[in-house]
């Protein structure tokens, strides 16, 4: 049995301790904003934050992370308030989707030790591999999330913390519930 703290809640996982952390948070917790891509390392999707550094939840398994403190997309901001979901939003640097919740956590990762990164640092410390290609947005994006961490800047185009996903979706006309007319 594993025991770790998984969005600062206990957890106790009572499967084979040579298994992937990726696959503990999928299918037993059911948390899959962290997201399977590659399987060894490569791509970034997986990413977690452990005692507060990104790793790849593929590569690491549930005996590594016995006892230590694990961060998913899912508990990094309950209600999309982190400065780094604020700006990718305001900076347009979400395409599909699929690698965000990696590259989110892979900058809060940065942010928390130097909230102030070149572009260089970024690309250094976000090795994510994103098909759609949001590089360059993505740079603006941990850059200006940087700043309104530091309380240099606020963002006003993304959508307000607490606002319930679903309340957000019927603000789509192509998700709108039907209409009896």
């Amino acid at each position: 049995m594993s025991r770790l703290t998984v969005n600062d809640r206990p957890v106790e996982y009572e499967m084979d301790p040579q298994t992937p952390l990726l696959w503990a948070l999928r299918d037993a917790s059911n948390l899959t904003g962290t997201k399977y891509g590659c399987g060894n390392g490569d791509c970034g999707a997986c990413m977690v934050l452990v005692d507060g550094a990104a790793l790849r939840s593929c590569l690491i398994t549930l005996a590594e992370v016995e006892g230590r403190f694990v961060t998913t997309i899912e508990g990094l901001s309950r209600d999309r308030s982190h400065p780094v979901q604020q700006a990718m939003v305001a900076e347009q640097a979400i395409q599909c989707g699929f690698c965000t919740p990696g590259i989110v956590i892979a900058a809060a990762a940065l942010l928390q030790r130097n909230p102030a990164p070149t572009r260089e640092e970024v690309g250094e410390a976000i090795p994510n591999i994103c098909r759609c290609g949001v590089y360059p947005r993505l740079v603006r994006a941990v850059q200006r999330a940087g700043r309104v961490a530091l309380r240099q800047e606020t963002i006003s185009a993304a959508p307000a913390p607490g606002i319930d996903p679903a309340d957000a979706a019927s603000a789509v006309p192509a998700m709108a519930p039907p209409t009896d007319e």
